[in-house]
């Protein structure tokens, strides 16, 4: 099986600051993974190196099959499809949404003097089509909600047809109908048999959508669990990665997470009867 992604021992620090800590970790060809774990785990660290958009402090990292350090990133851009708050921050208020999915062909955010071809629009339409946003097409960016954006973002990461996509906190700001419209989506794509392979990250097992094969769950910039899916998302693990005791629920292809409850609050309402 062919890797598309692989980080060996892999450290990140900022002065004395340590933000990753000795990763290995594998993608393989088809695999979709979550990366889990709690605010400042080292999440988005590891998904902004693995978008070849962050050079690690040692360690070594191959995306799609090329070392960084010894590749043109221009050239790996393209490959991989981004959708990130950051990323969509630097797109400006009175850009077109059909150019902000257009523009991921060459690897920028928005149009400028580049030129299109009919067969990069139909597609770019196709995709928001496909996404339930044709509609926005002609809209500007900056008159979009947060549940409308994703979906665009989305079809701009998929417009160069990736051959890995990355998706940082995707469901971020949504509300329950945008974030359950969001992971539909997703779980179609993943059903496809063309399917790229995904990374997705997220602090919420709520947000992992039906179809996801592995995970890989961090704390302090640390492995906690990785593997397939059913075994890192268990309850020692979970409880482990974020501190906390957790019982986790497994139903119909999604999982939940609620905190264990101890006994005290039972004793305290005794008390008080």
């Amino acid at each position: 099986m062919t890797s598309v992604l692989r980080l060996d021992d892999v450290s990140l620090h900022r002065g004395s600051n340590q933000i990753l800590s000795h990763i290995s970790w594998t993608v393989e060809e088809g695999q979709h993974w979550v990366l889990l774990g709690p605010n400042g785990a080292g999440k988005t660290t590891i998904a902004r190196i693995a978008s070849a958009r962050l050079f690690p402090s040692s360690g070594t990292v191959e995306v799609l099959c090329e070392r960084l350090g010894r590749v043109d990133v221009s050239e790996l851009h393209p490959r991989i499809g981004l959708l990130s708050s950051a990323l969509a921050a630097n797109v400006q208020n009175g850009e077109k949404v059909l150019g902000v999915v257009l523009s991921a062909s060459y690897g920028r955010i928005g149009r400028w003097r580049e030129e299109y071809d009919d067969f990069d629009v139909e597609r770019a339409q196709a995709l928001l089509d496909a996404l339930d946003a044709g509609h926005l097409a002609q809209r500007l960016w900056g008159t979009l909600s947060s549940g409308e954006r994703k979906r665009v973002e989305l079809a701009r990461a998929l417009m160069p047809d990736p051959e890995m996509l990355l998706l940082d906190e995707p469901a971020s700001g949504l509300d329950l109908a945008s974030r359950e419209q969001l992971l539909v989506a997703l779980s179609e794509i993943i059903s496809s048999p063309d399917s790229p392979s995904m990374v997705l990250v997220t602090h919420h097992l709520e947000e992992i959508p039906e179809g996801f094969t592995h995970a890989l769950a961090l704390r302090q910039g640390q492995v906690v669990g990785s593997g397939p899916l059913e075994r890192v998302l268990v309850e020692d693990t979970i409880s482990t990665t974020f501190g906390m005791p957790l019982e986790v629920t497994h139903d119909r292809g999604r999982y939940t997470a609620r905190g264990r409850r101890t006994g005290h609050g039972g004793r305290a309402a005794e008390a008080r009867g």
